[in-house]
């Protein structure tokens, strides 16, 4: 079970069940606990080679034992996510657990003005569990309807879940528009029924400011 001790910690009570959480993460265990890293993502040769293709990097442990487990990253604001069936996807970089319910994977996003390291596919997470995603300050969740859609941008986009379309698509940003972008600028734009996760803060982007 998943739990979070103040906002940057999160705690895993386990009863000799798995978890998968992003490689060096652990903080802290009591019990007995034994970790494995997994390559490519643990998705075994397909899912290594697929994201030396695609550029989307992560590197995960598998953790079993009887007992709790703490992890952290530094620092980050830890958001808790239950899926029932449903998929979520979430940025590599901000991933930081899942539990043995869930499969992890990867998923073509369209061309896209991408974050750093980042390529054309995005992580994705399903199944019925929890997820534990990070975000650089306090995650906000943004709701997408038909009637209202979204436009994020790349840089402080984390993750989405639902009925959703993305696209990618160059623009103006209050950057540009203020003088102190740094090239071409783009921006993500969600339509349909779901949620979005927002950070506060701006990870570098290779398309320059935005």
């Amino acid at each position: 079970m998943f739990r979070l001790q103040g906002s940057k910690v999160l705690a895993v009570d386990m009863t000799g069940d798995a978890v998968k959480a992003k490689n060096g993460s652990m903080v802290a265990y009591d019990g007995q606990m034994s970790f494995k890293k997994l390559s490519g993502g643990g998705e075994g040769l397909r899912g290594m080679v697929t994201r030396r293709l695609t550029g989307e990097q992560m590197t995960l442990m598998e953790v079993t034992g009887q007992g709790t487990c703490w992890f952290a990253d530094r620092a980050s604001e830890i958001n808790l996510v239950n899926l029932q069936g449903d998929k979520l996807y979430v940025e590599s970089s901000n991933l930081l657990a899942t539990d043995s319910g869930l499969r992890t994977g990867t998923s073509f996003t369209g061309l896209r003005g991408a974050s750093q390291g980042n390529g054309l596919f995005t992580t994705t997470v399903e199944g019925h569990g929890q997820a534990a995603i990070m975000s650089d300050g306090p995650a906000v969740v943004l709701r997408v309807s038909r009637q209202y859609p979204l436009t994020v941008d790349p840089g402080a986009y984390i993750a989405h879940q639902g009925d959703l379309q993305q696209s990618f698509q160059s623009g103006v940003t209050f950057r540009t528009f203020m003088g102190e972008g740094g090239g071409e600028a783009f921006q993500i734009r969600f339509e349909g029924d779901g949620l979005v996760y927002v950070q506060p803060s701006e990870r570098n982007t290779v398309a320059g400011d935005v």
